[in-house]
């Protein structure tokens, strides 16, 4: 008798999993699987709807909030687009288990929200809520390069409800997102001012914000507007990440409290989004302690820090003179210069306006001149914006500075432009929607502020007559400001250098040579009952270049020896593996007893022969295994073949 073994391939044949695509859907499949998966649960008649995209804690994340009809287990179910076929998604598509509670406001319900964790770049995803039976519509996301420029768009107080015609402002406010995802169809962000409806607790106003489609396309990050806070509609609607909820941030009646401070980050921006309705000399020192902490502890994981909140502090209208707003310039503007803060974005003023470089509630340059395209705020020097209205529901307008000087508090004119207030270098509102655009570049930030609108419809406020429209010959996508602000370095020379994207590396194995062939020679009879044979299987090579340091495992499985009819179980054959040279963090798998000994399946299933964790090191290992052989001694004589089946696996 001559048991031998081979290899399901020879030396000649090189198997590999390159680096790229493949490699990203399976460890798509992998991260999102272990990111809160839940089992199927028994379908049900829930409505869903308010179904909106959010933030994650970076772009690796996004969140989805829905509402529901009835207190039902549902999820959140996502795969990449490719795999969904005619609206079918695939059987290994994520799922994520939705949380959230009976809804606080009249209308009555259930809200619900879930968080994809563990995408990947440049994947377009199809995702649906509800559950297995009742599923929402499907929609999709793209996701981007992790690294590298971007541009965000920032819109101001849509505040549907507010012209006194709903309808009207949810067209003005679908437009305005139409306008602005068409012109910018590479932009990755939503970034609100707040104020997204009249009356927080209206659930058709809602219902009008959320009409749009984008608002299920684009991530948004909400912000809270003081029109938001009457109940707790808003963060029902909207689940924020790293979100701190404690008294600090809100009303203590618990009828009013929604929303709170929180933070992500994008690519290049640590965004902080602080709830500004919260305002006094404590709650302000607990906001600057929340923003302080934050940055502590991930400013340096970004090179741009944003702040956003809702009410303006440099406002140039309506709002310019309330005291609440001075008082927020002198508990925050020096704050935020020492913070290393480079742009602060609001809303609240239904209006358009850029500060020159602020530091310490003072103008950072005196010669900086009104309407300056290109800006250097130099140390602590904070650039502010104030949106205009996004959906034409409400304009105020413009404000004439006073005699009250250019203190933190004060509202006196600009020496160099004095129709502005002495903070801001632009000021504009002509009656027509609008909304900015942010470019975040590695060396600059380029702020524009464009016209989503004109003075035709819609435009609610000015078609309820409630103001004139002042500017009727600029065209929709026309500028009314830009500039671009460049950071400061410090005093040395600062350097910079791009990095591309390292080759993709690949993962691979094999035989360490060109013999298929394992002869474990004649078998030895043993004790009177058993035959024996021992051998090695011929080594593996197995080597592993890619970045993403992805775990990785090799394991056989071996078929039953036959010689022509006569055959015996695969089970009889165990082994010991080891690693012969180290690399690649491989480490081998426990020994695997013959089954005549321990009356197991022995290699006839799938065994481990070595493995590697996720972030071992990029590198190569030679693997091997002692064989053991032993079989009854009631086997017919013969020279029995069998084959040894390797697979390599990785994510």
């Amino acid at each position: 008798m001559r048991p031998s073994s081979k290899t399901q391939t020879d030396g000649s044949v090189r198997r590999r999993v390159a680096g790229g695509a493949a490699t990203a859907v399976l460890g798509l499949t992998m991260a999102l699987g272990g990111g809160g998966a839940a089992p199927a649960v028994a379908a049900d008649s829930a409505e869903l709807s308010g179904v909106v995209l959010g933030v994650g804690a970076d772009e690796t994340q996004r969140t989805v909030t829905w509402y529901s009809t009835a207190d039902t287990a549902q999820q959140l179910q996502v795969a990449p687009t490719a795999t969904v076929t005619d609206g079918g998604f695939p059987a290994d598509a994520a799922t994520f288990a939705a949380t959230g509670g009976a809804n606080i406001a009249s209308s009555g319900g259930f809200n619900r929200h879930a968080t994809v964790t563990g995408l990947k770049e440049n994947v377009e995803y199809s995702y649906r809520v509800g559950s297995e039976g009742n599923w929402s519509k499907t929609y999709t996301f793209r996701t981007r390069d992790f690294e590298g420029d971007y541009d965000f768009l920032f819109l101001g107080d849509p505040q549907i409800g507010s012209s006194g015609d709903a309808q009207k402002d949810g067209a003005g406010w679908a437009d305005t997102l139409k306008v602005a995802t068409e012109a910018n169809p590479d932009a990755e962000l939503l970034v609100s001012g707040g104020d997204h409806v009249e009356s927080a607790n209206d659930e058709k106003q809602w219902t009008s914000f959320l009409g749009p489609d984008q608002l299920r396309q684009v991530p948004l990050a909400a912000t809270i507007g003081n029109h938001d806070v009457g109940g707790k509609a808003y963060e029902q609607h909207h689940f924020t990440p790293n979100t701190d909820r404690s008294d600090a941030y809100y009303d203590k009646d618990a009828a009013t409290r929604s929303g709170g401070d929180y933070w992500f980050i994008h690519k290049d921006v640590l965004f902080i989004d602080i709830n500004s309705n919260a305002q006094s000399d404590t709650k302000d020192a607990q906001h600057v302690d929340y923003i302080t902490d934050v940055i502590k502890k991930h400013g340096s994981e970004a090179k741009w820090k944003v702040l956003v909140y809702h009410h303006s502090i440099y406002s140039p209208a309506s709002h310019s003179y309330d005291q609440g707003n001075k008082d927020r310039r002198k508990d925050f503007t020096t704050a935020f210069s020492d913070l290393g803060i480079d742009m602060v974005l609001q809303g609240h003023d239904h209006s358009y306006s850029r500060s020159y470089a602020i530091k310490n509630g003072q103008k950072a340059d005196p010669t900086e001149q009104p309407g300056q395209a290109e800006v250097y705020p130099g140390p602590g020097g904070v650039i502010y914006v104030t949106a205009n209205s996004a959906s034409g529901s409400k304009y105020y307008d413009i404000k004439k500075p006073d005699n009250s000087g250019t203190g933190v508090q004060g509202n006196g004119p600009d020496p160099l432009n004095p129709d502005n207030f002495w903070f801001n270098s632009v000021e504009n509102q002509e009656h027509v929607r609008s909304y900015v655009r942010v470019k975040v570049r590695s060396d600059k930030l380029v702020l524009e502020n464009v016209r989503s609108g004109t003075c035709a419809t819609p435009n609610p406020a000015v078609d309820n007559g409630n103001v004139p429209c002042s500017n009727p010959d600029r065209p929709v996508g026309s500028v009314v400001d830009k500039v671009t602000v460049h950071p400061y370095n410090g005093d040395g020379q600062s350097l910079q250098v791009n990095v591309p994207d390292a080759a993709p590396g690949e993962f691979g194995w094999t035989i360490d040579g060109y013999n298929g062939l394992v002869d474990l020679g004649t078998a030895t009879e043993r004790d009177g009952d058993h035959f024996e044979a021992a051998g090695k299987i011929n080594p593996l090579r197995v080597t592993d270049s890619r970045r993403s340091l992805a775990p990785w495992s090799v394991s056989a499985n071996v078929s039953d020896f036959q010689d022509a009819g006569k055959k015996f179980s695969g089970s009889y054959l165990g082994w010991k593996p080891y690693v012969l040279n180290g690399g690649a963090g491989a480490k081998a798998a426990s020994a695997v007893a013959s089954g005549y000994d321990d009356k197991g399946a022995g290699l006839s299933v799938s065994r481990g022969l070595a493995s590697a964790e996720q972030g071992h090191p990029r590198g190569e290992a030679r693997l091997g295994a002692d064989l053991d052989l032993k079989i009854p001694d009631s086997v017919a004589k013969g020279s029995y073949r069998a084959t040894l089946t390797i697979t390599a696996l990785s994510s």
